[in-house]
């Protein structure tokens, strides 16, 4: 649950910091005095989207950070775990917005991203906002609130891979049958030009090992004359280097007996003699190996003519052919497996299999789910004053089925405007819609898994005696889960654990937003305040004690 929320430079908030408690808390206050920026601020820390708007008048950033109580959430713990991101009994979330649009985010200290901070506040927060009734006339708002409420929305996702892996395998099995002449056509020629390139039998890095050969053979004149040249002048020759140096190093050696300063030269030379020995010998193993055999070289020649002719004729360089082989051949491949439409059509008849099958499972379940919701929802319209009316989900067969299964959910409320279910959008009015999703808000957040329910001005549309029901209903909530509820009606905050009063002052010059927990006295003003307006007399303050009286004991 949530224990903490800290908002610094935020909207029209200076600084602010809540210390939240278990069970139902209503947030109250004038029109305009900023009650929703709570739960703005709350969505920002959990994931939503922010730009430079949140940020306060000449300050260059906005930050909001939250705490959560996850002990019971071993899940979610896990979760962090796999992340590497801390995983305690408490749960710290920051996110800070500049001036600039920029958005940075923190989970436990560690650096996180949007979509991080997006999956987490799935496991903690469930925010009902105050235009929910609009999205109930959507059909894939009702169908994702049915599947929802069902526990569904796994099968529900398995179900729309199922379909799209059947229309993508149905899709190249048509453009297969369809384009058949003209893919028959392309393996033909490619098949021809396989075979002429496989017969030519190149391999990978050949043409420069013929090329570096050919080189050589065709200044192998050259190369003997040019080695027997340098043979001949350091060693074969009467007045080669080596024996120059030989007689060079023989007399200092001598002299060296007389002089010891010469003995280094001598030593010197000493090394001279010994590389020019090894370069002799080299030289002698190169002469000896030279390979001067004419009909070598035109064989080569031939062989890089063939290869240089396939170049030209693909318009590639002779390096290249390898690699235009190794395409062709798995493009080949690639037709092979087009042209056949039997196995493609095979593919695709198990790939519908497969979706009907899971489809048939998701519509198995829509069905029970359906019956039950219907039920519970009617019930629930009963105790919020449309007792005439009957909640009806119905599910409209399509049989080619589509990414969302094999029907279409569609909400009917029968008996409000005659005997026959029609659909939500056709019949009910905009006070009756804001009660039926009321109904289905406090149905579905019993079933939802999080542990603290934010409801943003839901019961817009509603006042009376029905007011009270509602505050009772969102206090039977508070009973099971955390329950926080921005509110203008004085039933609903009356039959509150606990309540904060929501009110704008100027500072400086500047419009700010304050946000008050009430004691005992408080509610009673502030009740008295949502009864009779801004002045606050005698007979609206005894109206407000015996409000608050008359939910002590919370029938």
């Amino acid at each position: 649950m949530l224990r903490h929320l800290t908002l610094r430079d935020f909207v029209i908030v200076d600084q602010l910091t809540l210390d939240f408690a278990a069970g139902f808390g209503t947030l109250t206050g004038e029109t305009g005095a900023g009650k929703s920026i709570l739960i703005d601020a709350l969505a920002l820390v959990l994931g939503e989207r922010g730009d430079a708007g949140v940020v306060r008048a000449s300050r260059d950033k906005a930050e909001i950070s939250a705490v959560f109580d996850i002990a019971a959430l071993p899940t979610l713990q896990a979760w962090l775990r796999d992340n590497e991101l801390v995983a305690d009994d408490e749960l710290l979330l920051r996110r800070v917005v500049d001036v600039g649009g920029r958005s940075r985010a923190w989970i436990n200290g560690t650096p996180a991203t949007v979509q991080q901070l997006r999956t987490v506040g799935e496991w903690l927060v469930d925010i009902h906002g105050q235009h929910a009734h609009q999205s109930l006339l959507r059909a894939d708002a009702q169908r994702q609130l049915l599947d929802a409420h069902a526990g569904l929305n796994e099968l529900a996702s398995t179900v729309a891979t199922a379909w799209r892996r059947w229309r993508e395998a149905d899709l190249a099995w048509r453009q297969a049958m369809s384009g058949a002449e003209v893919l028959q056509r392309e393996r033909e020629q490619l098949d021809w030009q396989v075979r002429e390139l496989e017969a030519l039998a190149l391999v990978e890095d050949e043409w420069l090992t013929l090329d570096a050969e050919h080189r050589r053979l065709g200044h192998a004149a050259g190369l003997m004359e040019g080695t027997q040249y340098a043979l001949a002048m350091l060693a074969d020759d009467e007045a080669a280097c080596e024996r120059q140096i030989d007689r060079v190093a023989t007399r200092l050696a001598g002299l060296a007996d007389f002089d010891p300063a010469l003995a280094e030269v001598a030593g010197l030379l000493a090394s001279v003699q010994a590389e020019l020995a090894d370069a002799v010998s080299t030289l002698r193993r190169y002469v000896d190996r030279v390979d001067l055999d004419p009909s070598r070289l035109s064989e080569v020649e031939r062989r890089m003519e063939a290869i240089l002719a396939q170049a030209r004729k693909h318009r590639v360089t002779a390096g290249e052919l390898p690699a235009l082989l190794a395409d062709w051949q798995r493009r080949l491949s690639e037709l092979a497996a087009a042209a056949d439409l039997d196995h493609m059509a095979a593919q695709a008849a198990v790939a519908r299999t497969a979706y009907r099958q899971l489809a048939e499972q998701l519509s198995d379940g829509r069905r029970q789910a359906a019956a039950t919701m219907s039920g519970q929802v009617s019930e629930l319209m009963k105790q919020l004053a449309l007792s005439s009316g009957r909640f009806d989900i119905a599910l409209l067969p399509l049989e080619a089925g589509t990414v969302n299964g094999l029907e279409q959910v569609e909400f009917r409320i029968a008996g409000l405007a005659g005997n026959e279910a029609r659909p939500l959008a056709k019949v009910a009015s905009g006070g009756e819609l804001s009660r039926i999703s009321l109904a289905i808000q406090v149905l579905t957040s019993r079933s939802a898994s999080v542990p603290t329910l934010v409801f943003d001005e839901v019961d817009v549309g509603i006042g009376g005696g029905v007011a009270e029901i509602v505050g009772r209903l969102l206090h039977e909530l508070g009973q099971e889960r955390q329950v926080l509820c921005v509110t203008h009606l004085p039933q609903v905050a009356a039959r509150a654990d606990w309540q904060w009063q929501v009110s704008k002052a100027q500072r400086n010059g500047q419009t700010l937003s304050a946000i008050t927990p009430l004691d005992a006295g408080g509610r009673v003003n502030e009740i008295a305040r949502m009864l009779g307006g801004v002045e606050i007399t005698d007979i609206t303050r005894r109206h407000a004690q015996e409000l608050l009286r008359s939910t002590d004991g919370r029938p």
